[in-house]
C-alpha cells in the first residue's frame, strides 16, 4: 500500500499563500493519478485538483472553485506531489488531504482513491 504524508497547512490572510506537500512511500510505481481533495465538518469531501503520475508529461485536472489560483504538480524522482494554493479565499478554509489512485478513471471522485493522507489543515482569515 503506498503510504501519504502531507505536510505544507496552516494560518494564512486572504490574497496569501500556501503550498502543501504530499510525500508518498512504499510501491509508488502503481500510482496512476494523485489528487487533491478538502472537507469541512458535515460536508462531503470535495475534490480540488488531481495529476497523473508519469514521468512524461502529466495532465492536470481542477475544480471550477480553484481554478486559476491552485497549481498541482509533481516530482516523480522526489515521490513528491504538491498543491500551490494563491490568492486564497476565506472559503478555502478546509482540511486537505492527498490521494493516490491505482488506476484512471472519474478522477473527482473520492472512490477511486485507494490510498489517502492524514490531512493537513488550511485556514484562511478575512
Amino acid at each position: 500500500q503506498v503510504q501519504l504524508v502531507e505536510s505544507g497547512g496552516g494560518l494564512v490572510q486572504a490574497g496569501g499563500s500556501l503550498r502543501l506537500s504530499c510525500a508518498a512511500t512504499g510501491p509508488t510505481f502503481s500510482i496512476s493519478v494523485m489528487g487533491w481533495f478538502r472537507q469541512t465538518p458535515g460536508q462531503e469531501r470535495e475534490f480540488v485538483a488531481a495529476i497523473t503520475w508519469s514521468w512524461s508529461g502529466g495532465r492536470t485536472y481542477y475544480a471550477d472553485s480553484v481554478k486559476g489560483r491552485f497549481t498541482i504538480s509533481r516530482n516523480n524522482a522526489k515521490a513528491t506531489g504538491y498543491l500551490q494554493m494563491d490568492s486564497l479565499k476565506p472559503e478555502d478554509t478546509a482540511v486537505y488531504y492527498c490521494a493516490a489512485a491505482p488506476t484512471g478513471g472519474q478522477i473527482t471522485a473520492s472512490t477511486l482513491y485507494q490510498s489517502w493522507g492524514q490531512g493537513t489543515q488550511v485556514t484562511v482569515s478575512s
